[in-house]
């Protein structure tokens, strides 16, 4: 690290005011923030699991529901490796993988069109009638028709990501948690992260997400849940639950300790501590523009410039940053040019998803930023450009 790289300590109190001033409002009870920047590093927990006071305090080791942080740590990822291997073509229709998807204007959509949210699909997958298993969300994606002509319109659609998630499993022949857990995680040494958690570590390492009825007014939150249930270590999103928790839209749980990893993966270009998990080729195409033109700016995967990208984006990263949000109160933001980023990782929808959070994310956005010094090494870069 240069000498003269150090974070901001007033932004950093900054960052932890905006943090504990939601907390005390009761818009999430728990979170985890990490910044980072060529080696300065700032982490820290905030918060308990819950709202009541015994709660157990949250840790840089909790475990959070990632939501649809998913679609970039494990999805988009996986497609891109599989496109490196030659198993999958970007540029191929949907329906030379999926003849089954044939009909109601899918067969102009592309894989490139599902990774960039423009294959004009509707946004989710309807919960009545009542389904189960990946194979009737097969079977109902495939039954979707598209509202847009595929390439002329953005639309962040969860299907898009359902489907990407069953073609890694097509063309790599294993599930997309064990391809991911394989080929992404383990290589990152992302030890707390994966699909199912509950499968591998203690429910109490995970921070919850919502209870199945609101005990005051007793109104019915997802419906699936039993009344009182309690998500911990179960995926949030209802629609990957109905499919078992394994998708390629939502799922993964990890630590932003994590994330981070993946993060620093990204600003190296596709390889940490010595281990290639992506090419270079393949960095470029998840995180810089790919969307036809027109449309939101998105890589295959990465947001840079849609309206869900200016609230964690903030106002000192420049349109060029990229990163992804989740559901459950995520961010991952990466800045490629000051190699500096950011991770936040909360539970914002406990108890009741009810809570908003998203003038936080905008401050986050900015101060982190500040506190990395993005500004004053845009103009000191602008500087040494300028002709003499």
């Amino acid at each position: 690290m240069r000498a003269e790289l150090r974070l901001d300590g007033v932004k950093l109190a900054g960052i932890d005011h905006a943090i504990l001033e939601n907390i005390a409002a009761r818009k999430l009870p728990g979170a985890v923030f990490h910044l980072e920047r060529e080696g300065a590093v700032y982490e820290k927990a905030y918060g308990r699991f819950t709202y009541d006071e015994g709660a157990p305090p949250v840790t840089p080791d909790t475990v959070f529901d990632a939501a649809s942080l998913s679609k970039v740590l494990s999805t988009a990822t996986s497609v891109l490796l599989l496109a490196e291997e030659g198993k999958l073509d970007l540029e191929a229709p949907l329906v030379r993988y999926f003849p089954e998807c044939t009909g109601g204007g899918k067969e102009a959509i592309t894989v490139r069109q599902l990774l960039t949210h423009s294959s004009g699909l509707p946004a989710g997958l309807p919960a009545r009638p009542a389904w189960a298993g990946k194979e009737s969300a097969h079977a109902l994606a495939c039954s979707q028709a598209v509202t847009h002509a595929p390439g002329s319109f953005f639309r962040y659609s969860d299907i898009n990501y359902i489907l990407l998630g069953q073609l890694v499993e097509r063309a790599a022949g294993m599930p997309l948690d064990r391809f991911a857990q394989q080929r992404i995680f383990t290589p990152l040494g992302m030890r707390d992260t994966g699909y199912r958690p509950l499968e591998r570590m203690a429910a109490a390492r995970i921070a919850p997400t919502q209870r199945g009825a609101d005990a005051v007014a007793g109104t019915a939150l997802h419906g699936d849940l039993a009344p009182g249930q309690l998500l911990a270590g179960v995926v949030h999103d209802p629609t990957v639950r109905r499919m078992g928790g394994v998708a390629g839209s939502a799922g993964v749980f990890s630590t932003a300790r994590d994330v981070a990893r993946f993060g620093r993966m990204l600003a190296n270009g596709g390889e940490l501590d010595g281990v290639r998990v992506l090419r270079e080729e393949s960095v470029r195409l998840l995180t810089t523009v790919q969307s036809p033109p027109g449309l939101a700016l998105r890589g295959m995967g990465m947001d840079i410039d849609s309206p869900y990208a200016q609230r964690p984006r903030g106002s000192v990263f420049p349109v060029g940053s990229y990163g992804h949000t989740g559901f459950t109160g995520c961010i991952l933001w990466v800045d490629p040019q000051s190699r500096s980023f950011y991770v936040f990782l909360s539970n914002r929808v406990y108890p009741d998803d009810k809570s908003n959070v998203l003038a936080l994310y905008t401050q986050l956005g900015t101060l982190s930023a500040q506190a990395a010094g993005v500004a004053a090494a845009a103009a000191a870069a602008s500087a040494a450009a300028a002709p003499r």
